[in-house]
Protein backbone atom coordinates (compact mmCIF):
# COMPACT_ATOMS: atom_id res chain seq x y z
CA UNK A 1 0.00 0.00 0.00
CA UNK A 2 1.08 3.64 -0.26
CA UNK A 3 2.29 5.98 2.26
CA UNK A 4 -1.64 8.12 2.17
CA UNK A 5 -3.21 4.73 3.55
CA UNK A 6 -0.65 4.41 6.00
CA UNK A 7 -1.42 8.47 7.08
CA UNK A 8 -5.29 7.74 7.72
CA UNK A 9 -5.66 6.95 11.25
CA UNK A 10 -9.67 6.66 11.31
CA UNK A 11 -9.38 4.33 7.72
CA UNK A 12 -6.49 2.06 9.35
CA UNK A 13 -9.10 2.11 12.57
CA UNK A 14 -12.37 0.91 9.90
CA UNK A 15 -9.76 -1.76 7.91
CA UNK A 16 -9.02 -3.61 11.48
CA UNK A 17 -5.50 -2.88 10.82
CA UNK A 18 -3.63 -3.92 13.92
CA UNK A 19 -0.03 -3.78 12.55
CA UNK A 20 1.85 -1.44 10.54
CA UNK A 21 5.17 -2.45 8.41
CA UNK A 22 6.93 0.75 6.75
CA UNK A 23 9.34 -0.01 4.51
CA UNK A 24 10.00 3.75 3.79
CA UNK A 25 11.06 4.49 7.21
CA UNK A 26 14.11 7.42 7.71
CA UNK A 27 16.34 9.01 5.45
CA UNK A 28 14.75 7.28 2.21
CA UNK A 29 11.27 8.83 1.39
CA UNK A 30 10.69 9.06 4.56
CA UNK A 31 6.92 8.55 5.32
CA UNK A 32 6.26 10.78 8.10
CA UNK A 33 4.64 7.57 10.71
CA UNK A 34 6.23 5.67 12.89
CA UNK A 35 5.42 4.16 16.60
CA UNK A 36 4.45 7.44 17.70
CA UNK A 37 2.11 7.87 15.33
CA UNK A 38 0.14 5.13 15.60
CA UNK A 39 0.83 4.71 19.54
CA UNK A 40 -3.12 6.26 20.19
CA UNK A 41 -4.26 3.62 18.15
CA UNK A 42 -3.06 0.35 19.74
CA UNK A 43 -1.16 -0.47 16.31
CA UNK A 44 2.24 -2.45 16.49
CA UNK A 45 4.54 -0.52 14.05
CA UNK A 46 7.93 -2.12 11.88
CA UNK A 47 9.92 0.87 10.18
CA UNK A 48 12.51 -0.59 7.50
CA UNK A 49 14.96 1.94 6.01
CA UNK A 50 15.09 0.88 2.37
CA UNK A 51 15.81 2.94 -0.64
CA UNK A 52 14.09 2.09 -3.70
CA UNK A 53 16.91 1.64 -5.77
CA UNK A 54 18.18 -2.00 -7.83
CA UNK A 55 21.93 -1.98 -5.64
CA UNK A 56 20.14 -1.29 -2.19
CA UNK A 57 20.37 -4.74 -0.04
CA UNK A 58 16.42 -5.23 0.81
CA UNK A 59 17.02 -8.77 2.05
CA UNK A 60 18.68 -7.96 5.30
CA UNK A 61 15.29 -7.12 6.11
CA UNK A 62 13.24 -10.20 4.51
CA UNK A 63 13.78 -12.09 8.04
CA UNK A 64 12.90 -9.09 10.25
CA UNK A 65 9.57 -8.16 8.42
CA UNK A 66 8.95 -11.63 7.78
CA UNK A 67 8.85 -12.65 11.52
CA UNK A 68 6.72 -9.06 12.18
CA UNK A 69 4.28 -10.54 9.79
CA UNK A 70 4.13 -13.77 10.55
CA UNK A 71 3.99 -12.97 14.55
CA UNK A 72 0.90 -10.66 13.51
CA UNK A 73 -1.03 -13.25 11.57
CA UNK A 74 -0.67 -16.09 13.71
CA UNK A 75 -3.36 -13.97 15.63
CA UNK A 76 -6.50 -14.56 13.28
CA UNK A 77 -7.90 -10.63 14.49
CA UNK A 78 -4.90 -9.03 13.48
CA UNK A 79 -4.61 -7.16 10.16
CA UNK A 80 -1.01 -6.26 8.73
CA UNK A 81 -0.80 -3.02 6.80
CA UNK A 82 2.59 -3.21 4.53
CA UNK A 83 3.59 0.04 2.93
CA UNK A 84 6.28 2.13 1.70
CA UNK A 85 6.07 5.54 -0.84
CA UNK A 86 4.12 4.22 -3.99
CA UNK A 87 3.12 0.82 -2.30
CA UNK A 88 5.06 -0.87 -5.89
CA UNK A 89 8.24 -2.12 -4.70
CA UNK A 90 9.75 -2.15 -1.40
CA UNK A 91 6.37 -3.14 0.47
CA UNK A 92 5.79 -5.50 -2.58
CA UNK A 93 9.39 -7.15 -2.05
CA UNK A 94 8.70 -7.56 1.41
CA UNK A 95 5.35 -9.15 1.56
CA UNK A 96 7.00 -11.23 -1.46
CA UNK A 97 9.73 -12.47 0.80
CA UNK A 98 7.02 -13.31 3.32
CA UNK A 99 5.09 -15.81 1.13
CA UNK A 100 8.11 -17.38 -0.01
CA UNK A 101 9.06 -17.47 3.54
CA UNK A 102 6.25 -18.82 5.73
CA UNK A 103 4.25 -19.95 2.67
CA UNK A 104 6.21 -22.03 0.84
CA UNK A 105 5.83 -19.80 -2.57
CA UNK A 106 8.45 -20.07 -5.29
CA UNK A 107 9.37 -16.54 -6.20
CA UNK A 108 7.01 -16.99 -9.21
CA UNK A 109 4.08 -18.38 -7.46
CA UNK A 110 4.30 -15.01 -4.50
CA UNK A 111 4.58 -12.99 -7.62
CA UNK A 112 1.47 -13.84 -9.29
CA UNK A 113 -0.09 -14.72 -6.21
CA UNK A 114 -0.11 -10.66 -5.21
CA UNK A 115 -0.27 -9.48 -8.79
CA UNK A 116 -3.84 -11.19 -8.56
CA UNK A 117 -4.82 -8.76 -6.23
CA UNK A 118 -3.26 -5.20 -6.52
CA UNK A 119 -0.58 -3.83 -9.18
CA UNK A 120 3.09 -4.76 -7.87
CA UNK A 121 6.31 -3.54 -9.82
CA UNK A 122 9.38 -4.45 -7.53
CA UNK A 123 12.65 -3.28 -9.30
CA UNK A 124 14.90 -5.44 -11.16
CA UNK A 125 17.55 -5.45 -7.88
CA UNK A 126 14.86 -6.43 -5.29
CA UNK A 127 13.61 -9.09 -8.25
CA UNK A 128 17.36 -10.44 -8.12
CA UNK A 129 17.56 -10.61 -4.45
CA UNK A 130 14.16 -12.49 -4.75
CA UNK A 131 15.39 -15.27 -6.77
CA UNK A 132 18.73 -15.66 -4.71
CA UNK A 133 16.40 -16.24 -1.83
CA UNK A 134 14.08 -18.67 -3.77
CA UNK A 135 17.11 -20.53 -5.34
CA UNK A 136 18.46 -20.90 -1.01
CA UNK A 137 14.69 -21.79 0.31
CA UNK A 138 14.28 -24.33 -2.46
CA UNK A 139 17.90 -25.91 -1.63
CA UNK A 140 17.02 -25.88 2.49
CA UNK A 141 13.94 -27.98 1.61
CA UNK A 142 15.49 -29.98 -0.47
CA UNK A 143 17.99 -31.04 2.22
CA UNK A 144 15.38 -31.23 4.54
CA UNK A 145 13.02 -33.61 2.60
CA UNK A 146 16.60 -36.02 1.58
CA UNK A 147 17.08 -35.70 5.38
CA UNK A 148 13.60 -36.97 6.44
CA UNK A 149 13.93 -40.05 3.66
CA UNK A 150 17.04 -41.07 5.33
CA UNK A 151 15.60 -40.96 8.50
Amino acid sequence: MSEKTALEGPGLRDLGITHVLNAAEGKWNNVLTGADYYSDMSIQYLGVEADDKPTFNISQYFISATQFIHEALSHPQNKVLVHCVMGRSRSATLVLAYLMMKHELTVVDAIEHVRQRRCILPNHGFLKQLRALDIALQEERLTQKKQLQEQ
